[in-house]
């Protein structure tokens, strides 16, 4: 039970790692329009989805090496070690 709960605490915080760059920069950019909008009184709801669409994929492009390395390392380092958990 307890490897359980290892594998389980690795897995959400590596979530965290690979989602948090995409998150943050979709908050950052929404942030900035909403400004915008607030200084411009241009309330349109759609504005906001492309700017969004755009900063996230470019960020997944930027750090996809990166992030599936790390996921990567972690489904390996899970097989590795799966007869620990089967016992």
């Amino acid at each position: 039970m307890d490897y359980f709960v290892g594998v389980a605490k690795q897995a959400l915080f590596l979530t965290l790692i690979i989602t948090a760059p995409p998150v943050l920069i979709a908050m950052l950019v929404g942030l900035i329009i909403s400004i915008l909008q607030a200084t411009t009184q241009i309330q349109e709801q759609t504005l906001t989805f492309v700017p969004k669409l755009v900063a996230i994929v470019v960020v997944l492009v930027l750090t996809a090496e990166l992030l599936s390395g790390q996921l990567l390392t972690f489904t390996h380092w899970l097989f590795n070690d799966f007869a620990q958990y089967v016992k």
